[in-house]
Order: structure tokens, then C-alpha cells, then sequence
């Protein structure tokens, strides 16, 4: 049971700390916002002058009516009154026009700047978190979270500020004329409010629960989309169907449980507005009936009271839109509670890789419970192509991703030049080298523009070379927009030898000291693979180059070649040297004859 109730406790909705995130951009808008406040507070005092005014054109044409008041005198008074009220409903009007407006330049404001904040923080955290996170689900917070910013605000300006004084206002106006109508007016808006609250906050856990069944569900949208070429060839569209169904019916669930509160909240809320009248008709009856207030006063002490009813159903439904904020803002602001684990140090410097020396210098890594390497040494010496090789698992690709700084090392350190990366600035690392991944994933946007990526200041010339380079120039030729042609969603309307060509175009106009090459090859035919090879050979001249290879023909003119096995180096030497010695490279080599190590 306390395990429960510890998880409880763990899904129930932060309000201290998503308040003070809300109030972290608000606060940056603090002269917009007060006067936002101070036209919500002449806006709602204007709504109590008509019901002031009617209660004397009642009064006064009561004396009228009995003659205690003369024509000429009651004239004056109804043309005061008339005065009075267009001047009144004026002002709000004028009121009205500028709270839209400067409520709108307030919102889109802060919505932008959570979207930027939470955006970069997003991009900022480490690899570990982006291939354990779901992009729709990420989507989907990022989305309801900033239009949260919006909804939270207007719940603000429309609901809590205008109840709040509305009760002011009317509380002392009924108390000048009316202490008891005050007192019962104050115990129903009191009731009406905490009974609110209650039920709310009893609603908080199962609106948690629906918002993750609705991210579980568009987060699983995603990945069907992402992988559709799967489905289509495995002919699982049903498969995915009911899938999808399932997750559909527990979002549904999840939502009725969520919105049956909503049942109970309105019940209550109606009963006690009901009493409320009753007492409401009661005091102020018998204190006409006793000769201490007018006729008049009793209307507007009725008028007054309906005045109140209206922010107070529209302080509920603030109240339901603050805790569906609450609940979209908790989603969202979890992701602001995790922190980087590969931070830059205090004053870490951009790196300016001048010649390319990489050596990795008694390191060790462990990726979970699994052990990788442990005293791993290499040096790679500038402008020599070293390729790594070895089963799956034995640690090449890592070695790179240790490189990029996209896991920190549990001991020893990498140098580039002679001096250690932690004491650069990660971008500034990762933005000295280019690399040509195995699976190359491109941006939905324009070919020249992914190529142009790499280099935002290349020259249209320099563009152009690296198409040519990359025997991009005759695939372009035959499309009708030619390298202004949109590639589609990760370059889902390119081949993969086409996208890979576009990776190694990229890879040219960065043109950096230090190449990485994961398979840059393996998507081509053979006779492309042949061209490209001969491109790729003139790539890496003067660069430090590293190969991650599985096919060893692509290998076989390295300077120097690593096979790994289970993180150590089991190997290492020319292909001439390593085919003529007995161990595990031409065991490799006579497994594939050619081909790839499976």
C-alpha cells in the first residue's frame, strides 16, 4: 500500500514548480501584464455601475410615481443616468479593445518563448535521451505545453482576476446596503470556489493518465508512419489496426474516467447555488418588509447577485482549464527537470582542429551494465586513413560516438592534437570533423539545402563541387526541380544510394581535418561503389580519416587497418600484412569472400 501510494504521489501534478516555470517567461512581460490587470479591474467595475443606476431610476420614480419628486427634477436625474451609462459602456468598450490586444501580443510572446526555451533544451540533451524518447511523444508535449501558455493566460485575464473582483466590488456594495445579502453572497462564491478545487484536484491523477494514454497513442502514430514501408512489405496493416485500436480504446477510457468528474462538479455547484438564492431572498425581504431598505436596493442587490453569477461559472471552467494546463505543463516541464550529463567545463574554449592527431588514451566505458572497453589505446596519426573492423558489438561504432562526445567516458581521456575534447565546448568539437553515416537521414526540404547544411556559408561553386564530387550532377539532371527537388520526410522520396550520395556531398563541403566514414558505401551498386570509392580516396587526402567497415574490399587501401573483437585490438596492420597472418582478419576475410562480416 505505501508503494502506491509513493507512486501516487510521483504522477500527482507539480503545481510549485510548473507555476514558477509559467511565471519565468510571464515575468518578463511584467509592465504588459499589470496593465492588463489594471483594464480587466475598470473593466469589471464598470459592470456594477448599470445595476447602481437602475436601482435609482427605480428609487426615484418611485418618488415620482408618488409625487414627492417634480418632472423637471426627475428629467435631470434620468439624463445624468443616461449620461452616465453611455459614458460607462464606452469605457469598457475602449477597455475591451485593448485587453484583446495587449493580451494577444502577451500570449504569442510567451508562447514563442517556451516553444525556443524547451526547444533548445530538447536539442541540448544528450544522445542517450533522444534514442529513449519517442519523437511523436515529444511532439505532442511540445505541442500542448505551449498551447497551455495560452489557455493558462486567458484563465487568468477571463476567469480568476475578473471573479476575484467581481466579489470585491459586489462584496462591498452589498455591505453598504445589505451586511447579511453580503455574508451570504461571500459563503456561496467561498462554497462554489473550494467545492471546485476539491473535485479538480480529486481529477488531477486520471488527467495525468489520459494526457500519457493520448502521448503513448500519438507517439505509437509516429513510429507506424516511420516505418510504412515495413508494414506495406510485410502486409501488417491489420496487425498495426488493431494495435492502434487498443491504444485508442485506453486513451478513451482514460478520458472518460478523467471528464466524469465533471458530472459531480456541476451537480454540486448548482446545488449550492440554489441555497444560496434561497437565503439571498430570504434577508433582504425581510429587511424591506422592516422598512430598512428601499424597493430599489432589493433589485439591486438581485441584479448585483446575477452580476457575480457569471465569473463565478466562469472562475469553474478557469479552474478546469488551469488544471488541464497544470496537468499539459507537467508534461512538458518534466523534460526541463532533466539535466545534461555531458556538460561542457566552466570556460571550455572552440576547438580549431589544425592537423587531426586523434589518440585515444587508456579509456574505459560502460554502456549500462555492459562493460565496451576498458584501457583502450589507439593513436591515429593526422592525415592517415585507419579503418576499424570487427563483428557487431565489438565496439567500432561506439569508439566514434566516444569521439563525438555523445557518451561520457568513465576514465582515461581522447585528444585531438595533443590536448583533451572535455576541455572544448561539445559543438564546437563535433563541428571540426564530418562524417558519412551509414544510415543517412535527410531533412524534408530541398537537396542543395541538405547538402548546404554542412556549411551554411558555402558558395553556390563550392555547392555545386561537392554535387559533382558525389556524381550527384547526372541524378539531379532528371529531376524536374533539379537540386531544388524536396527529398520528403528523412529523404523518403530518395534511394538510399542517392541519400548516401547527398551524405557524402555534405561530408565534401564541410571539408574538415577529420573524416568519419560508417559504411559510406554500402547502399550503392557495385559499379557506383566503384566510382565513389576513387571519390571518396581523393575525400580523405590530407584529412585524418576513420572507417567503420563490414565490407573489407572497401578497406583494403588504408594505411592501417584495427580489428577489434569485445573492445580490445586484436589487430592492426596493412591488408597485405593482416591477409598474410594467421588470426581474425582472414578468418573475417575467408568468411565473406568479398562481401560483408555477417
Amino acid at each position: 500500500m505505501a508503494k502506491k501510494e509513493k507512486l501516487e504521489e510521483k504522477k500527482k501534478i507539480d503545481f510549485k514548480y510548473n507555476f514558477s516555470e509559467y511565471w519565468s517567461i510571464l515575468k518578463n512581460y511584467k509592465v504588459l501584464f499589470f496593465t492588463l490587470l489594471f483594464l480587466i479591474l475598470i473593466i469589471e467595475g464598470m459592470h456594477v455601475v448599470p445595476k447602481f443606476l437602475f436601482k435609482v431610476i427605480i428609487d426615484k420614480g418611485t418618488l415620482f410615481a408618488g409625487g414627492e419628486l417634480g418632472l423637471q427634477e426627475f428629467g435631470f436625474i434620468l439624463m445624468i443616468v443616461a449620461g452616465t451609462y453611455l459614458s460607462v459602456n464606452f469605457i469598457q468598450i475602449v477597455g475591451i479593445w485593448f485587453r484583446g490586444h495587449f493580451l494577444a501580443i502577451l500570449e504569442t510572446n510567451m508562447m514563442t518563448d517556451l516553444k525556443r526555451k524547451y526547444f533548445g533544451h530538447i536539442l541540448s540533451l544528450d544522445h542517450k535521451f533522444h534514442v529513449t524518447h519517442k519523437t511523436g511523444s515529444l511532439i505532442s508535449r511540445l505541442t500542448r505545453g505551449t498551447s497551455s501558455v495560452e489557455r493558462m493566460t486567458d484563465v487568468f485575464a477571463f476567469n480568476f482576476v475578473p471573479m476575484i473582483l467581481q466579489l470585491i466590488i459586489v462584496g462591498f456594495s452589498l455591505a453598504y446596503f445589505s451586511v447579511m445579502s453580503a455574508i451570504v453572497v461571500g459563503v456561496v462564491a467561498v462554497s462554489f470556489t473550494v467545492f471546485s478545487i476539491f473535485i479538480q484536484r480529486a481529477q488531477q491523477i486520471p488527467k495525468l493518465e489520459a494526457n500519457r494514454s493520448g502521448d503513448r497513442e500519438k507517439a505509437n502514430i509516429s513510429d507506424v508512419f516511420t516505418n510504412i514501408d515495413s508494414i506495406k512489405y510485410f502486409g501488417k496493416e491489420n496487425l498495426i489496426c488493431e494495435k492502434f485500436k487498443n491504444l485508442a480504446v485506453k486513451t478513451q477510457r482514460a478520458n472518460v474516467k478523467a471528464w466524469g468528474y465533471f458530472r459531480w462538479m456541476e451537480a454540486g455547484q448548482i446545488f449550492i447555488v440554489v441555497i444560496g438564492t434561497l437565503f439571498l431572498l430570504y434577508f433582504p425581504m425581510m429587511e424591506f418588509l422592516a422598512g430598512k431598505i428601499t424597493i430599489g436596493t432589493i433589485v439591486f442587490i438581485y441584479t448585483i447577485y446575477g452580476n457575480l453569477m457569471g465569473p463565478m461559472w466562469g472562475f469553474v471552467h478557469g479552474i478546469r482549464a488551469f488544471y488541464r494546463s497544470m496537468a499539459d505543463f507537467q508534461d512538458l516541464f518534466e523534460y526541463g527537470k532533466i539535466k545534461k550529463e555531458i556538460r561542457d567545463k566552466v570556460g571550455a574554449k572552440l576547438i580549431d582542429i589544425k592537423h587531426g592527431d586523434i589518440e585515444f588514451k587508456n579509456i574505459s566505458f560502460k554502456y549500462g551494465r555492459r562493460n565496451i572497453f576498458d584501457k583502450f589505446n589507439l593513436k591515429i596519426k593526422r592525415h592517415k586513413k585507419i579503418a576499424l573492423v570487427g563483428h557487431s558489438g565489438c565496439g567500432k561504432s561506439t569508439l566514434v560516438n566516444l569521439l563525438y562526445r555523445l557518451y561520457t567516458l568513465d576514465d582515461g581521456e581522447i585528444l585531438i592534437d595533443g590536448e583533451n575534447i572535455n576541455n572544448f565546448k561539445q559543438e564546437s568539437v563535433r563541428s571540426e570533423m564530418a562524417i558519412v553515416p551509414q544510415e543517412t537521414v535527410l531533412f524534408d526540404d530541398t537537396i542543395w539545402n541538405n547538402i548546404k547544411f554542412s556549411n551554411p556559408k558555402a558558395t553556390k561553386e563550392e555547392v555545386e563541387r561537392a554535387i559533382r564530387f558525389a556524381q550527384l550532377d547526372k541524378i539531379i539532371a532528371e529531376m524536374s526541380h533539379k537540386e531544388n527537388t524536396i527529398v520528403g520526410e528523412r529523404g523518403v522520396k530518395l534511394s538510399g544510394g542517392e541519400k548516401q550520395r547527398v551524405s557524402i556531398a555534405r561530408a565534401l563541403l564541410a571539408d574538415k581535418k577529420i573524416l568519419v566514414l560508417d559504411e559510406a558505401t554500402s547502399s550503392l551498386d557495385s559499379e557506383t561503389e566503384y566510382e565513389i570509392q576513387k571519390d571518396l580516396a581523393k575525400l580523405m587526402e590530407g584529412r585524418t580519416s576513420i572507417i567503420i567497415a563490414h565490407r573489407l574490399s572497401t578497406i583494403m587501401h588504408a594505411d592501417k587497418i584495427i580489428v577489434m573483437k569485445r573492445g580490445k585490438i586484436v589487430q592492426s596492420g596493412t591488408h597485405r600484412t593482416l591477409i598474410n597472418q594467421r588470426g581474425e582478419y582472414k578468418k573475417l576475410w575467408n568468411l565473406q569472400k568479398g562481401g560483408y562480416i555477417k
